[in-house]
């Protein structure tokens, strides 16, 4: 079972090209400022089967062929590693990158040398590791929020992004759900998004 905390079918913002995303619920690193206060405790969200979520995410695929991949984010996707893991295979399996977010360090989940945490590591394309610290502050980097976030290139899929990294922008997507609800997701200045906030009245 996986703990979600946010389904994405379809964005242009959390990643190379299309994907699908997902944000885990559970955080115990609660950084200072984060932007996703609602995704530390472990206790929110739903729990999703695997293969439920698979099957949910082929759909998507089917309805959005320009997805290529899919993004682990958080929370911490490494509190999940198991269930992740299997999905990544899954998903690996029909041709879809992975790209993970978490606030470890790449040398202490190294370190940690932890079945699982290998496991979510060896179906990882692209892993973008390192606390968010709110003194490091800085958006000139796609899809991180301080200078210290670092880009690992764990498979080729994507390693001939390094050298284009500061070419790619930031953006911000708000999605408007079938029961109503608004998601904003992607990376922006915080007086930004407390702009959008007000604006939709959310």
């Amino acid at each position: 079972m996986i703990q979600l905390h946010q389904y994405e079918s379809f964005t242009k913002v959390e990643g190379p090209g299309h994907r699908i995303c997902i944000w885990v619920q559970g955080c115990p690193l609660r950084c200072e400022n984060c932007f996703n206060e609602e995704t530390w405790s472990m206790e929110g969200g739903s729990q999703v089967k695997v293969e439920d979520l698979f099957q949910r995410m082929m759909h998507d695929v089917k309805r959005y062929p320009s997805i290529e991949g899919v993004t682990f984010l958080g929370g911490e996707p490494f509190l999940q590693a198991n269930p992740l893991a299997l999905l990544g295979k899954m998903l690996r399996g029909e041709g879809l990158s992975i790209m993970t977010f978490s606030g470890f360090t790449y040398e202490a989940i190294q370190k940690a040398n932890r079945s699982d945490w290998n496991e979510l590591l060896g179906v990882t394309d692209l892993l973008i590791d390192g606390p968010y610290i709110d003194a490091l502050h800085d958006l000139s980097r796609p899809w991180v929020g301080s200078l210290n976030q670092k880009y690992r290139f764990l498979t080729s899929k994507y390693a001939h992004l390094k050298d284009e990294l500061r070419t790619i922008q930031n953006k911000v997507e708000v999605h408007v759900h079938p029961d109503g609800s608004v998601h904003i997701n992607g990376i922006a200045r915080k007086i930004d998004l407390e702009q959008l906030k007000n604006l939709l009245n959310i």
